[in-house]
């Protein structure tokens, strides 16, 4: 093989490599770890329907409220 084959070949590899970086980087690189973090983030969650809407979670979210910390008027005119 020539030397202008050898330079062809490897200019089209690069051409190859430079075409698919965005593609690969978003599989692979910073922003698909994020997006796969966050699918199995959410893939934990579920939404309450009425029907859910059991005493026993009610009295949870009322918990939940009453343990949330409050401003007191005189705290709020300082």
């Amino acid at each position: 093989m020539s030397w202008p084959w050898l330079v062809l070949l490897v200019l089209a590899a690069l051409l190859a490599v430079a075409v698919e970086k965005p593609r690969l980087e978003s599989r692979f690189g910073a922003t698909g770890r994020r997006r796969r973090d966050r699918e199995k983030r959410k893939s934990k969650l579920r939404v309450v329907t009425p029907e859910d809407e059991s005493e026993e979670f009610i009295r949870s979210v009322q918990r939940d409220l009453d343990a949330l910390p409050t401003i007191e008027e005189r705290d709020r005119r300082t």
